[in-house]
């Protein structure tokens, strides 16, 4: 089976392999080196961006005791010899508060878009990313990679619908994302309150929920009341189709569907006018 790695690379890419401990690395290319810690900065491409200090200072009495078991991975960063982590920012954070000088590492040379894939896997293989700082790796990847939300998914092996439901938290307020960051609110709260298309009500409703301290049950009942008071909208009615059409247009998505699976991430737009219908079919000259 291919790892994360592999998928986001194709074929068997160096990154696939685990790091192994420092004393049982031999390979050129995998050789551990000793680097002036002052030369290394953190990734840009981190998708953390709250790190728990308590667990820092536990990683940091480990290593006091027993060493570094795996070196950090980096990247050089420029001409003057500064290096960027690509993975390992725990251990480094822990290293640097013994007061080392040096750290042990691994230089490989990757890519913006490889580095962030390994940084975002590293994180999830975890479980310890929040679900706002996951959307916004999902966000970075899908910028850098340049692949379609179905595509990111097949590749971390996730569900669409759940690739999908994480970036659409990136919609919400910058205090509700904050909210989440900082573990105040759930995701189940936040996709909650996407369900209120009013701002201030939604804002008044996250409020009540931080400072009543209610649990998603307690904020779906509220979202389900104030929805059911809401006077209902008539849904335009649509014009009959064609049974011919409706063959047409299935045949047409059935063959664009065997094209998505054998590879190739096109994407697709579908426009209703009055006297046709319109599908756009964007295929990319190179395959991700």
């Amino acid at each position: 089976m291919k790892s994360p790695f592999s998928r986001f690379f194709g074929g068997e890419d160096k990154a696939d392999e685990p790091e192994q401990p420092v004393a049982a690395t031999n390979k050129l290319s995998e050789e551990v080196v000793k680097l002036p810690i002052d030369k290394i900065s953190a990734n840009k491409f981190q998708p953390r961006t709250v790190f728990d200090e308590e667990k820092i200072e536990e990683l940091a009495r480990t290593i006091h005791m027993h060493g570094v078991i795996q070196p950090i991975v980096v990247r050089t960063s420029d001409e003057e010899g500064n290096y960027e982590i690509i993975a390992g920012e725990r251990r480094f954070r822990a290293m640097s508060s013994l007061g080392w000088k040096e750290v042990p590492a691994i230089v490989r040379q990757l890519s913006d878009k490889e580095t962030a894939s390994i940084a975002l896997i590293e994180n999830l293989q975890r479980e310890e990313l929040t679900s706002i700082e996951e959307a916004n790796a999902y966000q970075n990847l899908l910028e850098l990679q340049g692949i379609t939300q179905e595509a990111l998914a097949q590749r971390l092996g996730k569900g669409q619908s759940t690739v999908a439901n994480k970036l659409r938290l990136l919609k919400l307020p910058e205090e509700f994302q904050t909210a989440l960051l900082n573990r105040i609110i759930t995701e189940r709260h936040a996709r909650t309150l996407l369900k209120v298309k009013d701002v201030e009500m939604q804002k008044k409703l996250f409020d009540e929920t931080v400072e009543q301290g209610l649990n998603v049950k307690q904020l779906e009942l509220k979202v389900e009341k104030l929805l059911s008071a809401e006077p209902k909208k008539a849904k335009p009615r649509r014009k009959a189709v064609s049974r011919d059409i409706r063959i047409a247009m299935n045949t047409i998505k059935e063959s664009l569907s065997m094209v998505t699976k054998s590879g190739i991430n096109l994407s697709t737009e579908e426009e209703e006018h009055d006297e046709y219908y319109q599908i756009t079919v964007k295929i990319p000259k190179k395959k991700s």
